[in-house]
């Protein structure tokens, strides 16, 4: 299947020339190959690594499925409220939308993987302005960063290991402050989150 240019996001701005590759600088690198098409409908298609005992947190993609192949090394992987798994090469793990879940580099040396994002919607935009904040910051996301992605993707994408009394009420403050502060004039091109 072609690899093509994605036309998912309504603004012009904010479209994305792929592959389009992101560096944590903590060991998780994410490589976004482009949009794809199946029976199924338009995926984004990804590759990607993590080193031993790295990986993003427990998190949640609200309408998104995401599905990694273990091309290499070890995966682990866990959903909320059950015990970890382990996938070797050429097994897979799917999480379906709304599943609450986290993976990382389960072996002794880099794990890789490949697989997709569906559909795809904001997930090019949200998660390359994450791994950009998360590598300038020293390996988490800078305040005001967080803050703004979290809160205005909380219909889409939710971390769910920040309390939620920080996300309702905290994010929304620190969101207004950094507006008056002009610290988000960098996300000018952020697309309208789905609803």
């Amino acid at each position: 299947m072609a690899i093509r240019r994605s036309e998912f996001l309504l603004q012009e701005e904010a479209r994305m020339d792929f592959p389009v590759e992101t560096d944590t600088g903590t060991g998780e690198r994410l490589r976004l190959l482009g949009v794809e098409e199946d029976g199924e409908g338009e995926y984004l298609a990804v590759e990607g690594s993590v080193e031993p005992g790295i990986g993003p947190p427990m998190h949640v993609h609200f309408f998104q499925e995401e599905r990694i192949r273990v091309t290499s090394g070890r995966f682990g992987y866990q959903v909320l409220g059950e015990e970890p798994r382990f996938a070797e090469v050429g097994e897979e793990i799917v999480f379906p939308p709304g599943q609450v879940h986290r993976f990382w580099g389960a072996g002794e040396g880099l794990a890789t993987g490949a697989g997709l994002v569906r559909p795809v919607g904001n997930f090019p935009w949200f998660i390359t302005r994450l791994h950009a904040s998360i590598q300038e910051h020293g390996g988490r996301p800078g305040f005001f960063d967080g803050a703004y992605l979290a809160h205005r993707y909380r219909s889409e994408f939710e971390m769910v290991e920040i309390p939620w009394p920080v996300r309702r009420f905290l994010f929304p403050v620190v969101v207004a402050l950094g507006h008056l502060l002009g610290r988000f004039r960098k996300y000018r091109d952020a697309p309208e989150p789905l609803r």
